[in-house]
């Protein structure tokens, strides 16, 4: 997938694509420890949220000057959730962390229907998410897949490229029936 962004061109021919630079892949981890972390994550306040079904939940983690990697663990209960890592090269406006959830009706999902491109994620079948078309300043660092964090705890870290904000998905869209309890923790690491 190339990543392009789009700048002004001074020549009057109006935007240049101009590719982004490359993405290095996350290191990546399970645990089978789920019980102890999901004991430790439930004294913290925030860690314990409720992805009901039909909705993505995106964590919004800006870089900071000060530390050189972000970091992420997660387990839910019973059931697997999807999960993906996108990387907005955009410059940085707030130094906070955080949450946006995504809410989707049954109206809305069939208004949407026709209008949704064939290379979204199907994470029903494991398939790829492309960078939105929207931001040509996001690029993939993991695309969406389910995850069974039900099993085992997934856990991960990445080394900042650059200026910029990370974008964590869970992603419960594909779900009819179920919500997922999800137990998170995402930081920062030299």
């Amino acid at each position: 997938m190339e990543q392009v962004d789009h700048t002004t061109d001074t020549s009057g021919d109006g935007p240049t694509r101009r590719p982004l630079p490359a993405l290095k892949a996350p290191s990546t981890w399970t645990s089978e420890s789920l019980q102890e972390v999901k004991k430790t994550l439930q004294q913290d306040k925030g860690a314990v949220v409720k992805v009901y079904r039909g909705n993505i939940m995106t964590v919004h983690v800006p870089t900071l000057d000060e530390y050189k990697r972000v970091c992420w663990e997660f387990a839910t209960d019973n059931y697997d959730i999807g999960f993906g890592i996108y990387f907005d090269w955009s410059p940085v406006t707030s130094q906070d962390i955080t949450v946006h959830i995504s809410e989707s009706s049954d109206d809305e999902d069939e208004e949407e229907e026709h209008e949704v491109p064939t290379n979204v994620a199907d994470v029903e079948r494991g398939r790829k998410m492309s960078a939105s078309n929207t931001n040509t300043n996001l690029g993939e660092i993991l695309p969406m897949y389910r995850q069974d964090s039900h099993l085992a705890v997934q856990g991960g870290s990445h080394e900042f490229p650059g200026e910029g904000t990370y974008l964590i998905k869970f992603d419960n869209s594909y779900s009819l029936w179920r919500n997922k309890t999800l137990y998170y923790r995402v930081y920062y690491s030299n």
